[in-house]
């Protein structure tokens, strides 16, 4: 195998930081990588690309020891490594930051950083190790808040201490899953101009993501995996979105408006099926998450939901889903008044809901396919008769979801976590969606999905819509939220700024409203 030419920079007779050569790796029925070569130099980012399932976090499962490569070999510097473990690879300089953070929620930021560090001083007071960490945190340039107790961190924040983890273990290659994915547009632009300085001081970035205009903003080559092999390296000047996008499914994308109904859809219903009459939630420590609230939900209509996250989303899907007790106002389904909070309840009045997070709130990751697919459906029939669990009709019911979903899956039999995170969100839309007969709240569900799925699952709520269902769409993206939507609500702070016909709707308008100002001008839905 030819080595690839250094790229500009580089001087002559380095070694790329990381070489892999013929990689291969095999689950049972499955190809995951198959005599994959790629070059990581010093002082560059490098993209990683591919479709849900194309190999992407497996083959950095291999380079970081939490899998062992059946076929080819790892170099790193110039000599050849072989890691049985996470704790060899970052021994040997290479660090990955999971889509899903690892941390111990109850822990300080502090304890967190120095959590199974060989460095860590036996002994240390917190005030010791909270300035370790502050001293940490100023070299690298990701600030954080060494006392902070990391349930009590956004999102954003919670990445940057992952992150300081790994440096502070003396990373020089940072591999990087999804790193946008629950990120604000500031909180990403922090992270880029991070990692920017990062690779000034001569270390490597790898970054796997689906978010094409941000590859074309921070990398400097891109390589793209399909069905497990690559298929080609490319200087990211060279590329365009639409050529990656391209060379990714192996097709040309085109993206359609979504809005337009085809004959025989069904009307936006006359009467609402569910309604918000000035609902408010206040959390634990007497902040109001979810302020006033009114709103009207249409069969036959798809609503979108714009915002910063962090401004009432999650609250406003816990309580259209009864997963949240309301502190005041009043919530009507079929124009009868919900007196509690009740999943079940919702359930049986035919709400589906695809949750934010869909490890911690969709999904038991540690429990088999067949296991997760039937979640919804245990108490009633087939899968549940007589206080009786029926394990045929589960695992009937997770093939036919599964088929639906064109997620290829080997062994129904095992943890649901084994499935790349494009899958895992696949197969529970298509779980939801049984459910959702006349509503379906969908938060972010195209967070973490290649550029094909994307279109997938948006063509999964416009079906819905065309059936007469009321869709709630949730989502940070607004050119997808414009291509979907009828009407589309924003939130900040815990309101609903404004619910304006999407039809009318531009981006600067809902600009405005997501950073709280009021757009006088626009349109209003039916907010009553």
């Amino acid at each position: 195998m030819s080595k690839q030419p250094a790229p500009a920079g580089v001087a002559p007779g380095t070694p790329p930081v990381l070489q892999l050569r013929g990689i291969g790796k095999f689950f049972p029925g499955v190809i995951a990588n198959k005599d994959v070569d790629l070059d990581v130099w010093p002082g560059e980012i490098h993209a990683l690309l591919g479709e849900n399932g194309a190999g992407k976090s497996t083959l950095m499962n291999v380079v970081t020891g939490i899998y062992q490569p059946e076929e080819g070999e790892i170099i790193l510097d110039g000599y050849g490594q072989t890691f049985t473990s996470p704790q060899e690879a970052i021994r040997a300089g290479i660090g990955m930051v999971h889509q899903h953070f690892k941390l111990v929620q109850a822990f300080t930021v502090a304890e967190n950083i120095h959590l199974g560090w060989d460095e860590a001083p036996r002994i240390a007071s917190p005030a010791v190790m909270e300035a370790r960490t502050r001293e940490i945190s100023e070299r690298f340039g990701f600030p954080v808040r060494p006392d902070a107790r990391v349930c009590d961190l956004s999102a954003g924040e919670q990445q940057r201490v992952e992150i300081l983890r790994v440096l502070a273990r003396k990373a020089r290659l940072l591999i990087m899953d999804e790193p946008t994915a629950v990120l604000t547009p500031e909180e990403t632009g922090e992270l880029f101009r991070a990692l920017r300085a990062f690779r000034a001081q001569g270390n490597a970035v790898i970054i796997i993501s689906h978010k094409l205009d941000e590859v074309m903003e921070i990398s400097d080559r891109v390589s793209i995996l399909r069905g497990g092999r690559k298929v080609g390296t490319f200087n990211t000047a060279d590329c365009n979105p639409s050529m990656l996008a391209a060379t990714m499914v192996g097709r040309d994308i085109v993206r359609r408006n979504m809005r337009a109904r085809p004959e025989g859809a069904a009307p936006i219903a006359t009467d609402p099926v569910m309604q918000l009459r000035n609902v408010s939630v206040r959390d634990d420590r007497g902040v109001d998450t979810l302020r006033d609230v009114s709103l009207d939900l249409y069969g036959g209509e798809i609503l979108g939901i714009a915002g910063v996250a962090g401004n009432g989303q999650r609250e406003l899907t816990h309580v259209l889903t009864g997963l949240m007790a309301r502190t005041s106002g009043e919530i009507l389904l079929d124009g009868n008044l919900v007196d509690r909070a009740d999943p079940a309840l919702f359930v049986q009045a035919g709400v589906g809901h695809i949750p934010e997070d869909r490890l911690r709130s969709a999904l038991a990751p540690s429990l088999s396919v067949t296991a997760n697919m039937a979640l919804r459906e245990y108490p009633y029939p087939p899968i549940g008769t007589h206080g009786l669990y029926d394990a045929q009709a589960a695992g009937g019911l997770a093939r036919d979801i599964a088929e639906l979903a064109q997620v290829t899956i080997p062994d129904f039999a095992m943890p649901v976590r084994n499935l790349s995170g494009g899958n895992q969100q696949r197969l529970v839309a298509r779980r939801e969606i049984r459910i959702a007969s006349r509503v379906l709240v969908a938060a972010y569900p195209a967070r973490g999905l290649d550029i094909g799925a994307i279109a997938t699952m948006l063509g999964y709520l416009t079906d819905l819509r065309d059936q007469g269902v009321a869709v709630v769409f949730i989502s940070e993206d607004l050119e997808d939220l414009l291509n979907v939507s009828d009407r589309i609500g924003v939130m900040f702070h815990g309101r609903l700024m404004s619910v304006i016909d999407a039809e009318a709707a531009d981006m600067a308008t809902i600009g405005l409203l997501m950073g709280g100002r009021d757009a006088t001008n626009t349109q209003s839905g039916a907010a009553q």
